[in-house]
């Protein structure tokens, strides 16, 4: 494999001048995220599980739901593609997807388990898991204790947008979510990830604050406290690369091109890309793919 070069060195992260919501109750309490988006009750948080059996069929079906998304917004492509996420009673293992199957068609029942030695040991033991993703995946999770869902595809703007091996500007509210250091690029491609170097290489790329990165000439990887912060992660990557390559060909026209300041740019990314906040941004396309299914992929 071709040496791969890591992302340069990290944007830091201004502070914004700009005013925290906060609790009319208790003025010198600062709102959540979360609260402050909620106008009246407050959504509720991530659920808590007293239980691994419970949070683990919570996890999976969260999972198989976000494959779903996935095929209806036209990420698949062949057998490349993988979501994995850290099994919450055994965190040196992780669940993801069989090789070879549609996403369209999968189910919570469809996941494979395997550890950090590559061996399946548990779930469905039917179809191998996909070497390459078990590459990058394992080397994602050991090098972040804090990720517990990463995303890989080779989605239509994330491969064109690959092409440049550059970061995505910040041109709009929903790409500030990949604000500084949240966003990294993978400098280099020496192909389909075949040795466990490679994976390391492209992990420590993404830092230790990577949310969602680029990797030049191939795809996106975006990580996630949840599967559903990932998986949202992810469909807004896409997007923000589409977005960019619409502006950049208008901008070659001759219109101007304004970028967000430091500062709005720091504040829109705190008061939007917290873990719960994004595991709600996915929630409604996966109660619309529940609904479309009947639940199907929870089974």
């Amino acid at each position: 494999m071709a040496p791969s070069a890591v992302s340069t060195e990290p944007i830091s992260t201004p502070v914004s001048k700009q005013m925290v919501p906060r609790s009319k109750e208790d003025p010198t309490k600062e709102l959540t995220p979360l609260q402050a988006i909620s106008q009246g009750v407050c959504l509720p948080g991530i659920p808590l599980f007293s239980e691994f059996d419970k949070h683990r069929s919570w996890i999976l079906e969260h999972m198989a739901g976000a494959f779903r998304v996935f095929a209806r917004k036209g990420f698949t492509e062949g057998m490349s593609g993988h979501i994995s996420v850290r099994d919450p009673e055994n965190p040196h293992t992780f669940w993801t997807n069989p090789l070879g199957k549609h996403f369209a068609t999968l189910k919570a029942s469809d996941m494979v388990l395997v550890d950090y030695d590559g061996k399946v040991v548990g779930g469905n033991k039917t179809r191998p898991a996909n070497a390459a993703g078990f590459l990058i995946h394992s080397a994602v999770h050991k090098a972040r204790p804090d990720v517990n869902a990463a995303c890989h595809c080779h989605g239509k703007g994330g491969k064109a947008w690959s092409a440049f091996g550059k970061r995505l500007e910040m041109i709009n509210q929903d790409v500030t979510y990949f604000y500084g250091e949240a966003q990294a690029v993978y400098e280099d491609f020496g192909g389909v990830v075949m040795d466990e170097a490679e994976g390391k290489r492209l992990a420590a790329a993404l830092g230790p604050k990577g949310k969602g990165m680029i990797l030049r000439n191939h795809g996106l990887l975006t990580v996630g406290d949840t599967v559903d912060e990932a998986a949202y992660l992810y469909t807004l990557m896409e997007r923000s690369c589409e977005i960019q390559l619409m502006v950049d060909a208008a901008a070659a026209l001759g219109h101007e091109k304004i970028i967000i300041d430091d500062e709005a740019a720091a504040f829109t990314f705190k008061m939007g890309s917290d873990p719960e906040s994004l595991y709600w941004e996915f929630q409604p396309d996966l109660e619309y793919e529940r609904e479309l299914s009947n639940g199907a992929f929870a089974n």
